[in-house]
């Protein structure tokens, strides 16, 4: 299998070079992930800027989509990532697990956008009826499933850059949800 290296600031052209500064000035550093996409010229910027487009979600619910995508695709490096996210926005450890096996009873709305994202992400992009029926009854709207697809296309990207490239997890490691349940 080909081996990807994390690109640095030093091996950046000028426009990544300023992302990766502000970054880290964010952060306090530039996610293997994100530095990843620099081998690309505009990627990495197109990426964030996408991320900051105004949305009809709040930060939780987007962090419930990113983690119910993230386990249904198997992104070790998203999992960790998004459970470091979910703990700043507000999630405690069990209810990141709970979200990543695709349920939230701790809140009827997150339970039904997590159901959906799920049932989304399993049968390729045509979720189950029962799923969406309940989304919109939890109160999302048409314009809500347009962020949410959005979303689900915006974590899928990340997810297939890290399975294809396997650079290093740079986060603390997210635990198997078999693990936590057994």
């Amino acid at each position: 299998m080909a081996t990807f290296t994390v690109p640095t600031k030093e091996t950046v052209s000028a426009a990544n070079q300023a992302i990766f500064a502000n970054l880290e000035k964010g952060l306090g550093f530039v996610p293997n992930l994100y530095a990843t996409l620099a081998h690309n010229e505009t990627a990495l910027g197109d990426f964030l800027n996408a991320g900051q487009r105004k949305s009809t979600l709040t930060g939780k619910e987007k962090e419930v989509i990113n983690l119910v995508v993230s386990e249904v695709n198997g992104c070790g490096y998203c999992k960790a990532a998004h459970t470091a996210i979910g703990k700043n926005n507000g999630f405690n450890d069990d209810q990141i697990l709970e979200i990543r096996g695709g349920s939230a009873v701790f809140n009827a709305k997150y339970d039904a956008l997590a159901k959906f994202v799920r049932s989304a992400s399993i049968n390729r992009s045509k979720p189950a009826a029962v799923t969406t029926d309940a989304l919109l009854a939890a109160g999302y709207t048409a314009g809500s499933v347009v962020d949410i697809a959005l979303l689900i296309g915006e974590i899928t990207v990340t997810n297939y850059l890290h399975g294809i490239t396997q650079v290093a997890i740079d986060f603390p490691a997210a635990p198997e949800l078999a693990e936590a349940t057994a």
